[in-house]
């Protein structure tokens, strides 16, 4: 199962399917509130969970699951809340706290997101472009992977403003750090080197922090590592899944 970010769609994981697929069943979700998938009340990380469950249908055999920034947040709920249905967790660009707290200082400061909310609420199209920026931020790729996320990220329609700003406040609101012990599911965490929004000082405590898992550095790479350096990442996602 692949778990799209923050205002994104599942189609941002095209380049991704053909080769999974060769080996396994696919779902590609679309988060609540999220493209065309229905909004959900109350927004927390215990409702997306269910949300996810009931994507799956029938199918009962263990998960991989493989989550991108807040869908890596998502899957960890997921698979502490549900460990007999995941086989292992991909967390790409994760982090266990979005903004800076006293004794985590691997975030953005609280003030920035709370502008970032402010102004989402006053021009949200032109806030989510400014956004995409950030994420290729420091990427020696960064162009053409600004380009290809702006090309997808309208592309299932637009997102619900109401829900955006229930995930915000997840966002800023979220500290995952003392669940981790209970997570325990083999995990690959893979963070981009020049990640302005989720630093790799992040995703490598949050590897260190869970009971089973391993961290894979993509130079070069910002937020989105599985566009902008996809070669790199296939080798570091080389097996996951696989059972």
């Amino acid at each position: 199962m692949l778990i799209h970010g923050f205002a994104m769609h599942g189609g941002v994981f095209a380049p991704l399917v053909p080769a999974l697929a060769r080996r396994h069943r696919v779902h590609v979700v679309d988060l609540p509130g999220h493209a065309g998938s229905a909004p959900v009340e109350p927004y927390d990380f215990a409702t997306l969970a269910d949300a996810l469950d009931r994507a799956t249908g029938d199918q009962r055999e263990p998960l991989a699951l493989l989550g991108w920034s807040l869908g890596g947040m998502v899957a960890l709920e997921f698979a502490r809340t549900r460990p007999a249905r995941v086989r292992s967790l991909a967390l790409v660009a994760t982090t266990p706290s979005f903004v800076a707290r006293p004794d985590w200082p691997h975030a953005m400061a609280p003030a920035t997101l709370a502008r970032f909310g402010d102004e989402l609420r006053v021009a949200y199209r032109a806030t989510l472009l400014r956004f995409l920026t950030l994420q290729v931020q420091g990427s020696d790729e960064g162009r053409r992977t600004l380009a290809t996320l702006r090309d997808r990220l309208f592309a299932r329609g637009d997102p619900d403003p109401r829900q955006l700003d229930a995930a915000l406040c997840l966002l800023r609101d979220a500290d995952l750090r003392p669940s981790l012990p209970s997570v325990r599911a083999p995990a690959l965490v893979i963070g981009g080197a020049r990640d302005a929004l989720v630093p790799l000082a992040a995703t490598k405590a949050l590897a260190t922090a869970l009971p089973n898992a391993t961290h894979r550095t993509i130079e070069g790479a910002a937020h989105a590592p599985f566009l902008s350096h996809p070669a790199a990442f296939a080798a570091a996602l080389e097996g996951f899944g696989d059972g």
